[in-house]
Formats: structure tokens, sequence, C-alpha cells
């Protein structure tokens, strides 16, 4: 494998930007990343997110990754300008909620945003809303424990419908034609939001461009991607059959996932 392209999030979610890669540039080798073992960590503090984001950092580095993508909101908010600062030879691409594109299409102007407690908390998402959000109602709802149900397998069973009309009913009531989705493990449920919502309101996932932005990179860094399927590297901080299962569920691909582990602020096989 020669320069492969890191992926990290703090569990499965960041396989939904790790799937949009694929589609885009399916003969690139990726390393993916999820830290489980500090799982959510939309309910972590800044400075610890940061930490596990720079362990994560330092292990793909390792594997040659000069171009690492932040597939978590959350690690996005609390840890992408600190990650630029320490690691300036390594190319950063980081998730931000996709304000800009649900303010420029949305008719009702009215707009919501659900995302962890800690993306709706750090400077990104309010510069976002400052920059791209100018006379638009944004309405934000953190969805605690939604991370959880999701990693659980808990797609659309009762429980998770239940926290979903809690969070999105509300807001149908508001008017919202655009639901933004702040976090990538969001995406799994989608089918179940659109249950709820229904055909009046777009639900904007950011995936689809972070894997154009990957091109750009690359092809602005004049990487040729031979024609061959890239290959797939996956590791993870937790259970590793259960992590497996999980990403066959969502994907349907299975996927050989191997174990890494923590070892203070180091992580490693």
């Amino acid at each position: 494998m020669s320069q492969p392209v890191g992926v990290f999030d703090s569990g499965i979610g960041g396989v939904s930007v790790l799937a949009a890669i694929q589609r885009e540039l399916p003969a690139l080798d990726l390393i993916y990343v999820g830290d489980n073992m500090h799982l959510p960590y939309g309910e972590k503090s800044m400075l610890e997110i940061r930490e596990y984001s720079r362990g994560v950092v330092e292990f793909l580095i390792a594997r040659k990754c000069s171009v690492i993508v932040i597939a978590c909101n959350t690690a996005s908010a609390a840890a992408l300008k600190y990650l630029r600062e320490t690691f300036p030879e390594v190319v950063f691409i980081g998730m931000e909620p996709a304000v800009k594109p649900a303010a420029e299409q949305t008719q009702t102007g009215v707009v919501g945003v659900i995302a962890t407690t800690a993306t709706f908390q750090g400077e990104l998402f309010a510069s976002v809303v400052e920059r791209f959000a100018s006379g638009v109602k944004v309405i934000q709802q953190p969805c605690p424990g939604l991370v959880q149900q999701i990693e659980a397998g808990q797609l659309s069973s009762p429980n998770t419908m239940e926290m979903l009309h809690g969070w999105l009913d509300p807001m149908k009531a508001q008017n919202i034609d655009r639901l933004v989705l702040g976090c990538t493990h969001y995406p799994f449920v989608a089918p179940a939001i659109k249950q709820i919502l229904g055909d009046g309101v777009s639900i904007i996932d950011p995936a689809p461009a972070i894997a154009k932005q990957v091109r750009r990179v690359l092809t602005q860094q004049n990487v040729v991607l031979d024609a061959v399927k890239g290959i797939t590297t996956c590791f993870t901080s937790g259970d590793v059959t259960k992590f497996a299962d999980i990403y066959l569920e969502l994907t349907g691909q299975p996927q050989v996932v191997q174990q890494v582990k923590w070892s203070g602020n180091t992580l490693g096989i």
C-alpha cells in the first residue's frame, strides 16, 4: 500500500464518508480508524477530543498517510485547527456542517441542523452559521444518545424512532424544508428521518462533497491512481467483531477489521 488516505471517526459513523470516498475514488487505498473505545466524542471535553485525535493522526502518519479526513463533525469542531498547527506536513480535510447549501436552497427560510452537543459548542459551527446563513432561521437540535443507537445497529427500532420524533417533530412544526446531518453517524438513519419528515424536507449529507474534496486535494498533489481497485484497511480500538458486524449491516460489504489499543495517549497495534 503506497500513500493511502487516512480516515477516522469516534466509531462507525465515518464509514458514511469512507463509502462516499470509495465511490468517488475506487482505486484509492484507504486506512480507517474507529476510536470506539472513546465513543462518543460528542460527550467528551474539547481537550480530550484533541488528545484522542492527535493519537489517531500519529498512528495514521506512521502508516504513510499525508492526507487525512477527519470523518467526524465533533473532532473537526474540536481539533481541526489544532491538528493543522501540530502537523503542518499533513493535509487535513474536516467535516463542516452543510449549512451553506441548506441556506442557499431553502424556500421557507427555515433550516434544521442535527448534531452532537460538542459540534454546536465549537467555534466552527458558529462561524459557518455567521458566514453562510444570514437572514435564514437555523434551528439547532442536539441528539444525545443517537450515536450509541446507530453503533448498536438500532437504525429504526421503536426506541430510535421515538428519539427521532422527539427531535424532529418540533422542527417540522417550525416549517423547516432542509435538514443538515451534522454528524457522520446520522446518514445511517436517513431513511428513518425521511419517514418522519416526509418529502417536503430535503436531507443534506455532506459526505459526497468531502469525497470530491479528497479528489481535488489528490489532483493538486498530482497523485496518479492505478485502475486497480484500492484496498481499505480498517482498525478499531473497540470490539473488532462488533465493528465488523455493524460495518456489514450498514454497508452490505464484509470488511476485515484489526485491533488497535491505547497505551496512554499513543495508539498502536
